[in-house]
């Protein structure tokens, strides 16, 4: 169990990776991690493209915004930083038209299997989905849900208590390292009655 929590504990969001390609069976643990989550009425929506071709990496890669909370000149991967590995969550309509749920169980599930192998990832919801769903080829009964993006991170990144309810954006340290707030255990749980 200890060896859970720590894996909980360290797999935070990566922004910057080494161009060092993630072998097949890691990706194959990624993808069956995905497979395997839970799923509301076991109906199983879901669907994953995988991008892994350097020139369809970078394609993808235009489309995507990273790190909301700094400048992008600080947020935004640079070239030798960005991801070597895409994996695009479809959602299939006529299945499920409101899942959300299971992608979130299924992109927990895939970046803890990453991270269990020492990939880093990022989920990304601020991307051009209408462009990345026609590049993809997506039917009318499809939806891009959110592009995740995995590499071998290039730094760190590590949670501190949030002291106050306006300290909750990430922020880079002096050796340009992500720095998480996290709210308190005592700050987010209380018991009924």
């Amino acid at each position: 169990m200890d060896q859970l929590m720590e894996l909980l504990r360290t797999r935070r969001t990566y922004r910057r990776f080494e161009q060092k390609e993630i072998p097949e069976e890691v990706l194959t643990d990624i993808l069956t991690a995905a497979r395997l989550a839970s799923s509301a009425a076991n109906r199983q929506p879901l669907s994953y493209i995988v991008i892994k071709e350097p020139e369809a990496v970078a394609d993808v890669f235009a489309h995507t915004k990273w790190a909301g909370a700094l400048p992008p000149e600080v947020g935004q991967p640079k070239e030798k930083e960005r991801p070597v590995l895409f994996i695009a969550v479809i959602e299939n309509l006529d299945i499920n038209k409101d899942c959300d749920t299971d992608a979130g169980l299924a992109i927990s599930n895939m970046t803890l299997a990453a991270w269990n192998r020492g990939v880093g990832s990022c989920m990304i919801g601020a991307c051009n989905k209408q462009a990345l769903s026609e590049m993809f080829g997506l039917q009318e009964n499809q939806k891009l849900h959110t592009v995740v993006a995995f590499g071998y991170p290039s730094h760190e990144s590590h949670i501190v208590d949030m002291e106050s309810p306006e300290q909750f954006k990430y922020y880079l340290d002096e050796k340009k390292d992500y720095v998480v707030p996290k709210r308190k255990l005592s700050d987010v749980v209380r018991c009924y009655p």
